[in-house]
């Protein structure tokens, strides 16, 4: 009789192990497709910080510049794309284009000796440079939370689980751009 329970309870262990093993991956896929939404949330949050305070910027410079009223309207343009963007690719597009803008609306402040001396474009550019830094720290956060739930996603055992459960691999990484490979020429 003993004998009939070991085996009785060894054939149990080995059939309620795969459910555990299961239920073991199924919980650290949620908890890494949550830290992939957590990671586009801070995404966002800095990004939001940076247009906020595009038109501050925007407004300090058209005083020196007037006549680049053409980067002006596509800054403004690109900044309301973000605003309008539902998705996450839609999002990285819009902020990619808005980058590549910034690049050059910076670039036509080095040409006004004025306005580089100005303390609100002083402060607005440091404001900007932080936030760039931030949005830059947070876009490599994002990446390495969608690689993490990716690799688990596609790993043996736990993409039979995935497979089950419905999760699926993610290729919502950030980029540069085309425009952003390229170093902006300085000219002295």
């Amino acid at each position: 009789m003993k004998k009939i329970a070991i085996l009785f309870g060894i054939i149990a262990v080995f059939l309620l192990m795969p459910g555990c093993v299961g239920v073991l991956y199924y919980n650290r896929l949620v908890s890494l497709h949550e830290a992939v939404g957590a990671g586009w949330a801070q995404v966002e949050n800095v990004l939001q910080r940076r247009y906020d305070l595009i038109p501050n910027l925007v407004n300090t410079v058209k005083g020196y510049a007037k006549h680049e009223k053409e980067l002006f309207e596509e800054v403004t343009r690109l900044r309301s794309q973000w605003g309008e963007a539902k998705t996450p690719a839609e999002k990285v597009r819009a902020s990619g284009g808005l980058e590549a803008a910034l690049s050059r609306l910076l670039l036509v402040a080095e040409r006004y000796p004025d306005l580089k001396a100005n303390q609100n474009f002083l402060a607005l550019q440091d404001e900007l440079a932080g936030t760039e830094n931030r949005i830059a720290v947070e876009r490599m956060r994002y990446n390495e939370a969608v690689r993490n739930y990716n690799i688990l996603t596609r790993r043996f055992p736990s993409n039979v689980v995935a497979g089950l459960t419905g999760f699926e691999t993610s290729d919502n990484y950030f980029k540069a751009e085309t425009e952003a490979k390229a170093a902006p020429p300085v000219q002295f």
